[in-house]
C-alpha cells in the first residue's frame, strides 16, 4: 500500500500543502473566512452578481414555483422548462443557434471533448488550458497534442503533420494567467487544416466582449468560425451551472454522446430561472464593466510602481509572479494578517517555478478597498519587490 501519510508530509515541506477555509455569510468582498473578516481579492464573482438581490428573489420565487430538487437526468424526466428557457437565453446573448446546459464547467469541458473526440482522432491543446480540458482530452481516448501556450507556429506545424478528425481546444481567458487566446490566429488555422474548434470562455464571459458576450465575439468570430463555446454561470454570471453554445446539429450529438450530461441529475430549475435573470444583467450593466475596468487599470499601474512582477492581463484575472512556493505563501499569509485574503497558486495548477499570487477583481470591489489592497501589498512587499522597485526609481 502507498505511503499517502508521507506523500502529505512531502507536499508539506515542498510548500504545495492545501487546506479548506471555512466560509460563512453571503458571496461579497467582505467575507468572514474561518471566523474572521477579511477582504477578498480572489473571487471568480467578476460583476459582483453572486449575491444580487435580484437573483436571490428570482431563485426564491423559482423555488417557490418549481420546488428544489431537478429530481432526474435531462433525458428521463429532468429537463424542465426552465432550464430550456435558460438554453434559449444563452443562444440569444452568445449570438449562436442553440445552447445546452450542463451541470458544472468541469463537466461541460470533459463531456464536449470525450463526445467530440475519440480513439483515432488528435486534439491539439494548449499548454496553460484549464484542468477539466486536460482531464477531457486524457479520457477522450484521442492523441492529444499540447502546443505551447498561444503559440500559433507550432499549432500550425503540428495541425499540418496530421490527417484524419482534428480538434483544437482552448481556454478563450486562460485562469492563471488572464491573457486571451489569439483566437482569430487559431481560427483561420483550423478553417485552413479542416479542424474543430472549441473555445472554453469560462472567465471571458461577463467581463470580455460587447455586453459581456465574451472573447469569441470580441475577436469577431461567427458560429462557423468557432463552432463550439463552453461557458460557466458561476463565474461573471454569479449562479451556478454552465453551458455549450453552437450549431443544433453539435448540440444534438452531444445529448446523444456527452457522458457527462447523459448521467447527471439536472440542475434545479430555480437556479435556470436565477440565471436567466443574470444574463440580463450582464447584458445591459455597462456600468459593472467600466467600473471593473477601472479598479483593474489602477491596480496595475499602482502595484507594478511599488515593483510588483505583474502578468500581461487587461481582465479581473492579474497575478503577481512570485516564483518560489513557499515565497508565494508568505506573502499570502502576510496579506492575510492585514486583513486582506490573496491566494497564493503553487503547482500543479501552474508550472514549476511559476508560483503567483492571483489576485482577482469584482465590480462589487470600491476604491477605497482597492487602496486597502494596495496598502497592504506596500507594507508586504518582499525583499526582491522593493529591490526591484527601487532601481526603476
Amino acid at each position: 500500500m502507498r505511503d499517502f501519510a508521507a506523500e502529505l508530509e512531502q507536499r508539506r515541506e515542498a510548500g504545495l500543502y492545501r487546506i479548506r477555509r471555512h466560509m460563512s455569510g453571503p458571496h461579497q468582498p467582505m467575507l468572514t473566512a474561518d471566523g474572521d473578516p477579511v477582504l477578498a481579492f480572489c473571487s471568480n464573482d467578476y460583476l459582483g452578481l453572486a449575491s444580487h438581490p435580484e437573483l436571490v428573489d428570482a431563485a426564491t420565487s423559482g423555488l417557490v414555483e418549481h420546488g428544489l430538487g431537478g429530481a432526474s437526468s435531462h433525458l428521463i424526466c429532468g429537463h424542465h422548462s426552465e432550464h430550456h428557457r435558460l438554453e434559449d437565453r444563452l443562444a440569444a446573448f452568445t449570438r449562436r443557434s442553440g445552447a445546452l446546459f450542463f451541470s458544472t464547467g468541469y463537466m461541460a469541458n470533459v463531456g464536449v471533448i470525450t463526445a467530440i473526440a475519440g480513439k483515432g482522432d488528435t486534439i491539439f491543446s494548449d499548454a496553460l488550458n484549464h484542468a477539466s480540458i486536460i482531464d477531457g482530452c486524457r479520457l477522450s481516448g484521442a492523441q492529444v497534442n499540447i502546443y505551447p501556450h498561444a503559440d500559433t507556429a507550432t499549432l500550425a506545424e503540428q495541425l499540418a503533420a496530421t490527417d484524419g478528425h482534428k480538434v483544437v481546444v482552448t481556454d478563450g481567458v486562460f485562469s492563471m494567467d488572464g491573457d486571451i487566446a489569439p483566437l482569430r490566429e487559431l481560427a483561420s488555422l483550423c478553417r485552413q487544416h479542416d479542424a474543430l474548434l472549441i473555445v472554453d470562455d469560462a472567465h471571458g464571459f461577463g467581463c470580455v466582449g460587447p455586453q459581456g458576450r465574451g472573447a469569441v465575439l470580441d475577436a469577431g468570430l461567427s458560429e462557423e468560425d468557432v463552432p463550439l463555446v463552453v461557458g460557466t454561470l458561476g463565474k461573471a454570471f454569479g449562479t451556478s451551472g454552465a453551458f455549450v453554445a453552437g450549431p443544433p446539429m453539435l448540440l444534438d450529438y452531444l445529448v446523444q454522446k456527452a457522458r457527462s450530461y447523459i448521467y447527471t441529475t439536472a440542475m434545479p430549475p430555480a437556479l435556470a430561472t436565477a440565471s436567466c435573470r443574470s444574463v440580463d444583467l450582464v447584458e445591459h450593466d455597462e456600468h459593472r464593466r467600466g467600473h471593473l475596468a477601472r479598479l483593474v487599470n489602477r491596480f496595475r499601474s499602482e502595484a507594478a510602481t511599488m515593483g510588483y512582477d505583474l502578468m500581461p492581463s487587461a481582465t479581473p484575472i492579474q497575478p503577481i509572479m512570485i516564483g518560489d512556493p513557499h515565497e508565494a505563501m508568505r506573502l499570502s499569509t502576510a496579506l492575510e494578517k492585514r486583513g486582506i485574503l490573496v491566494t497564493a497558486i503553487r503547482p500543479p495548477t501552474v508550472p514549476k517555478g511559476e508560483s503567483r499570487l492571483r489576485v482577482t477583481f469584482s465590480a462589487a470591489h470600491t476604491e477605497d478597498q482597492l487602496d486597502q489592497l494596495l496598502d497592504a501589498l506596500r507594507e508586504s512587499a518582499p525583499r526582491a519587490v522593493t529591490d526591484r522597485a527601487l532601481a526603476n526609481v
